[in-house]
């Protein structure tokens, strides 16, 4: 009974975690970050201890846990950090009185310290905390008051990581979940960095009631900012060349409710392209009906295009999506739905009449050239498009080639740059290790073809 509250209330407030759900860990501020989904038998390593995740259930996002020794163990207990941090911007306008003090004189010659290994072990042993255990250390530490205000200030975060660690539990959302990967596995995501990321959204025109057409191969990272965008409205298609889907397992961390699920649907391109291929004949002979019984007019007239079924495959088809005549989607009571399923009948009979309203392509291992020739006829006249690769010359020969067979105009390729800093009180600079490189993005608008 509690179980189902905690869940009906994380319902009702998404800022607050529930039993199933999925966070992100971040340890000692960035220092190791973990992707855990919570669960009354789910643990995390910290150091060598083992700790329960069950005390962070029912918890609002952006809470700050640390490391307590029980009488069953260690576990995770939930704190509010103090703002001790501000001392060192009040000790640092005053350190003008400590001008002549500085690290010159400082050896590191491992004699400073004189508290060991094993009395630290038994101060523990004694249910001494991590907190204790840093003052005791900085007692016992025969340079620290002749370090400068900065210097005590990072011995203190350092064996406060040590012996203090802290656990900030953090909502995977597309920032996030991009700098975790980026961080940890860059090659699963393509090397794809979030302002790159965030300009393929923009130049593609993102945004709600669109239909947009992804080819994702950086793990489901862009069909889940995609997503997250659309918040619930429009239709984003996962297409793939070939028989096998690429994974979007980076995607379900995102908590999705079923609303937004049922938005994010699956489709071999070659379903997709025979959609435009059985369309082509029916508007080639419309078309030259109307040019032969009006020659003179300079009006060209738009035939109206039935909506015809094409067959697939039935299996793994949702029957709650029924398209009417305003684009509205009725759902009927189901089975939760799943994310990624494949693409309804009727869903693709509309995206053949109207087309889609955008393209962003993250697929650094095919050849771009042939991927847009196939994929670009899927969108309709003057829709914007983004195609991201971490190298230069494929993105290059795409453009060529587009320009030469007049198919998009305002086409461009762009460099992403982005500097971090570092802001702390008189030490504001930038960061000392940076990801200096973005790849490269195409973007353009397609334009009508007399083909």
């Amino acid at each position: 009974m509690s179980e189902n509250k905690v869940h009906g209330d994380a319902v009702e407030n998404p800022r607050v975690t529930w039993d199933g759900c999925s966070v992100l860990l971040d340890i000692n501020d960035g220092d190791r970050l973990v992707f855990s989904r919570l669960s009354g038998g789910a643990k995390l390593k910290i150091g060598n201890k083992n700790c329960s995740l069950q005390p962070l259930i029912g918890c609002p996002f952006g809470s700050f846990f640390r490391v307590e020794n029980g009488e069953d163990g260690p576990y995770l207990s939930r704190y509010t950090p103090s703002n001790e941090g501000n001392s060192v911007q009040e000790q640092g306008d005053c350190e003008s009185k400590d001008e002549l003090r500085d690290n010159r004189a400082l050896v590191d010659n491992n004699k400073a310290q004189s508290l060991t290994g094993d009395a630290i072990n038994e101060m523990r042993r004694q249910g001494a905390t991590g907190d204790e255990i840093v003052e005791a250390l900085i007692a016992n530490s025969a340079t620290f008051e002749k370090k400068t205000v900065f210097s005590q200030e990072k011995y203190r975060l350092k064996k406060q990581k040590k012996y203090a660690p802290i656990v900030l539990l953090r909502r995977p959302f597309t920032r996030s979940i991009c700098e975790a990967y980026l961080k940890k596995y860059p090659v699963r995501i393509g090397f794809l960095r979030m302002d790159t990321l965030c300009l393929l959204l923009s130049m593609a025109n993102v945004s709600a009631n669109s239909d947009v057409l992804v080819v994702d191969m950086v793990g489901g990272l862009l069909t889940g900012a995609v997503a997250e965008r659309l918040g619930g409205t429009g239709y984003v298609c996962n297409t793939y060349p070939g028989g096998s889907p690429y994974p979007m397992d980076i995607a379900r961390i995102f908590n999705f409710g079923e609303e937004i699920c049922k938005r994010i649907v699956r489709s071999p391109l070659t379903d997709l392209l025979l959609s435009i291929q059985t369309e082509k004949p029916k508007l080639s002979s419309q078309n030259g009906d109307s040019c032969s019984m009006e020659t003179e007019s300079n009006e060209q007239i738009s035939s109206t295009v039935g909506t015809e079924e094409v067959t697939l495959a039935s299996e793994n088809m949702t029957s709650d999506l029924i398209v009417d005549t305003t684009n509205s989607v009725e759902r009927k009571p189901s089975k939760s739905a799943k994310l990624g399923e494949k693409a309804p009948h009727d869903i693709i009979s509309m995206w053949k009449e109207n087309g889609f309203s955008s393209l962003i392509i993250a697929a650094p291992e095919l050849d771009t050239w042939s991927l847009v020739k196939e994929i670009l006829p899927l969108l309709s006249n003057s829709a914007p498009f983004a195609i991201y690769h971490q190298y230069l010359q494929p993105l290059a020969t795409c453009m060529h080639n587009l320009q030469v067979g007049k198919m998009a105009v305002g086409l461009q390729i762009s460099e992403p740059w982005l500097r971090e800093y570092q802001v702390l009180p008189s030490r504001t600079h930038p960061c000392m290790q940076m990801n200096g490189f973005g790849g490269y993005i195409l973007s353009g608008t397609k334009i009508c073809t007399n083909n």
